[in-house]
């Protein structure tokens, strides 16, 4: 009986064995499935809401300088109390300081002082329940009232003056210069240039020089958004000359000015950074023996002029370096000389990079000549041909102060007192405009980039002439309270 226990026993012991087994089996396998169970869980998975914004991701807002900013948007963000779970910081890119201006708190309430121009900026929105951070883009577009509208340079009764024409195109603030600073221009106003900078510049030299041949005063240089005075011109030159006697001038790279000053070129340092201060300026004259008429081009890899000195056409190299008549002469052209043309007064001339061109001369005789020439400047090529010399058929309507400007179809338009006529060279239509300005004489005239309208000045007022296709010089707009007579005008829009 005892073998029959023991026996008895051993089987015993290993079925206990066996349902402990299987026991640790089952308990195992509800781990393993609690585990999967909450890991399936985490699958389902739903990120946090972002905040929403009335009318403010990339969006632009206008701030005009010295005025309150106020962006107050309308902010939603599931489950969030706007006022009290989160946080707000603004930021907004001063670029020509190299900084952000940064403020906290909702809503935006500043006075707007970051001067004029398009800035990018951000709101940062910070979650306080849990720290996440939200960006969103936004521009402001700082202005003053002087960022659009036109500004005028004229002379009254010899007093040169400056103007400013609200963009409405009717309220003039008269003589505007001498209101902000007390004090009278220079005399014998010739330009009024605009640095404009281009988009991808700093906005730090947008300025107005009043560019005037008065060897006893100094021309102004002025803050475009303020139009007060932040220089003289001749701040410009890193030598001052002995005397100024400005020519022409006229931008490249936006804030460089290129140019003929005391009947030599002079070209802006382009060597620094677009923001710093000597970017632009003026080095030494550009070395040669010349002296130059006020008409040049510059076509980017070349410049091209007329030498009143030896009375032929000139080149510069792209840098300005002088290169005269370095040139050749096609010689099937035998209508004039092109390196010795006979006459230094020339009255009209404006070229381009290659083609058919044309200028306009006063010979000694009082006789008025209208050259055609053509010519090629590349690396294989440098020569000019002289299609022909004619009597300008509209010499007797010349005057000494007469007003030229040629569109990009090489049709003139050119003043005879009060009177504007147009001119095509290719069959010598000439025709005055309908154009009726009561008789008073056309001080100023210039061309818009399209072609189709001409800005007139005459004393008293400045007007919008319609010259596109089908018209024939058709007013369109009169502004007038202009003092005195317009030299000429930069138009803002």
């Amino acid at each position: 009986m005892r073998a029959e226990n023991k026996l008895l026993f051993n089987i015993s012991l290993k079925q206990s064995k066996m349902k402990l087994k299987l026991i640790l089996i089952l308990a195992i396998v509800a781990s393993l499935y609690t585990a999967c169970k909450k890991d399936l869980g985490n699958y389902d998975y739903h990120p946090p809401s972002e905040p929403t914004l009335s009318a403010f991701k990339d969006s632009t807002f206008a701030a005009l300088l010295g005025d309150s900013l106020v962006l107050k948007p309308k902010v939603a963000l599931e489950g969030a109390n706007p006022l009290t779970d989160l946080s707000y910081e603004w930021r907004i890119t001063v670029q020509e300081e190299l900084r952000e201006a940064v403020y906290t708190g909702y809503p935006l309430r500043i006075v707007y002082n970051l001067g004029p121009g398009l800035r990018t900026a951000k709101l940062i929105i910070t979650d306080k329940r849990n720290g996440l951070k939200y960006v969103l883009p936004f521009k402001v577009n700082g202005s003053t009232q002087f960022t659009s509208g036109k500004l005028v340079l004229t002379v009254d009764n010899g007093v040169t003056k400056l103007s400013f024409i609200k963009p409405d195109n009717k309220t003039v603030i008269a003589d505007i210069y001498n209101a902000f600073h007390g004090e009278v221009l220079p005399n014998n106003p010739v330009q009024l240039y605009f640095s404009d900078p281009l988009p991808y510049q700093p906005i730090t030299k947008q300025e107005f020089w009043i560019l005037c041949n008065d060897q006893t005063k100094k021309s102004p240089v002025l803050d475009a958004s303020t139009l007060l005075r932040k220089s003289y011109f001749n701040d410009q030159f890193f030598t001052q000359p002995g005397t100024i006697v400005p020519g022409y001038l006229e931008a490249y790279m936006g804030t460089v000015p290129t140019g003929v000053v005391n009947g030599k070129l002079y070209v802006g340092v382009l060597s620094t950074a677009p923001f710093a201060p000597d970017y632009g300026k003026f080095a030494n004259e550009q070395a040669g023996d010349y002296s130059l008429s006020k008409y040049f081009t510059h076509a980017g890899s070349f410049y091209f002029a007329f030498d009143t000195k030896s009375k032929g056409f000139v080149t510069f190299a792209g840098d300005g370096s002088y290169l005269g008549k370095d040139y050749i002469v096609d010689q099937t052209g035998t209508g004039f000389d092109p390196m010795n043309i006979g006459m230094d007064n020339l009255l009209f001339m404006q070229t381009g990079q290659s083609g058919t061109y044309y200028a306009f001369f006063k010979a000694a005789d009082g006789s008025i000549y209208e050259l055609a020439f053509t010519y090629q400047f590349d690396s294989v090529n440098k020569k000019i041909k002289a299609e022909y010399k004619r009597i300008f058929k509209g010499a007797s309507l010349v005057n000494a102060d007469t007003k030229w400007q040629r569109n990009s179809l090489n049709v003139f338009y050119f003043t005879s007192n009060d009177k504007i006529y147009r001119y095509n060279p290719l069959n010598e239509d000439l025709r005055v405009l309908d154009a009726d300005f009561g008789g008073k004489k056309v001080s100023m005239l210039k061309i818009s980039t399209d072609d189709n309208t001409l800005t007139v000045g005459a004393t008293g007022a400045v007007y919008t002439v319609d010259v596109s296709v089908g018209k024939n010089g058709v007013i369109t707009q009169t502004i007038n309270g202009i003092p005195g007579a317009p030299v000429d005008i930069v138009i803002r829009k």
